[in-house]
């Protein structure tokens, strides 16, 4: 975008990303953009919260906790409504709630999450609750809840108890009390963090034999766990294919609607491929669709190194 002077957007796939984002569901971030590390914005915070002071320094990410409880580190998680094969190494996820002395879920269905949980709740839909989305422009739209299930919990009300048994009140009874308190803070137009420097990379070492490059993103429909008992609408997500260009098809020696085998240390998937006009020395592949499940199946990611070679 610096290059060619063109504006950078970021519009996320999930409906509750942008909003997470709000919330300050990032190791460095406060409510509404606030940076942890400007003692204005911790100020403003502190005010709102009533508490005396805040901590100057990012939390865990999601990958730095994982990383703590399975060197053993933490005492226990709560994990709402993640599932581990959306994380980028789905294995070390499993092994660390394995080995984390306590995991508590909030969940709506069951999971390899729930089956390693110590406690499980059951928590409402989306459907069953009040709410808000952010959408890609930061603007929120609320709703309430369209269905009336007596005795549903939110997963609000439950961090809430979990919080209080805990001894940290957060006096948020219900939706409108957290809106009322995001409406308090208000928006911030302190100071921002510095963007993450971005450091050339020396050249990496040429690909070997067979070897190419992983390219990689979920289809608007694949394999997510909200499409459960809904086979007519996943009936109609696109077909999974792999996509080469004509140059790295012929040197697989494949054929347009032949299979291909994608190999890592980790695993292998066999797929149709699709020739398609694309940079040379790249295979795509559906993130997370039926039959090709990259994070769990070949535990890589976008950018990694692969071996394609025609199926036999």
């Amino acid at each position: 975008a610096d290059a060619s002077g063109a504006k950078l957007a970021w519009i996320p796939r999930r409906a509750g990303e942008r909003g997470a984002i709000e919330a300050g569901a990032m190791p460095g971030l406060l409510p509404v953009g606030r940076w942890v590390g400007d003692p204005k914005a911790r100020a403003e915070v502190a005010r709102v919260w009533a508490k005396a002071t805040l901590p100057t320094t990012p939390g865990r990410s999601t990958a730095a906790m994982l990383a703590a409880a399975e060197q053993g580190e933490l005492g226990a998680l709560i994990v709402a409504g993640v599932d581990a094969a959306d994380l980028p190494d789905p294995a070390g996820a499993l092994r660390a709630l394995e080995t984390v002395p306590f995991v508590v879920s909030l969940e709506l269905r069951a999971s390899s999450v729930t089956d390693r949980a110590d406690v499980v709740f059951p928590v409402a839909a989306i459907a069953e609750k009040a709410g808000t989305f952010v959408n890609w422009e930061g603007r929120g739209g609320t709703f309430g809840a369209a269905l009336t299930v007596p005795g549903v919990r939110t997963d609000q009300y439950v961090l809430g108890a979990i919080a209080d048994e805990m001894d940290v009140h957060l006096a948020l009874p219900d939706a409108a009390a957290v809106r009322a308190e995001l409406t308090e803070l208000g928006g911030w137009r302190g100071a921002r963090p510095l963007p993450p420097a971005v450091i050339p990379s020396a050249s990496s070492p040429e690909l070997g034999e067979h070897e190419v490059r992983l390219a990689t993103w979920h289809q608007l429909l694949d394999a997510g766990r909200m499409q459960d008992g809904e086979p007519y609408l996943a009936g109609t997500a696109r077909p999974v294919v792999a996509r080469v260009s004509p140059a790295t098809a012929a040197a697989a020696g494949v054929s347009d609607g032949e299979k291909v085998t994608v190999t890592t240390a980790a695993g292998a998937l066999t797929i149709p491929v699709e020739v398609t006009p694309m940079a040379d020395g790249v295979v795509w592949l559906p993130t997370a669709s039926a039959g090709s499940a990259v994070r769990t199946d070949l535990g890589a990611g976008h950018g990694s190194r692969v071996t394609l070679r025609r199926s036999e």
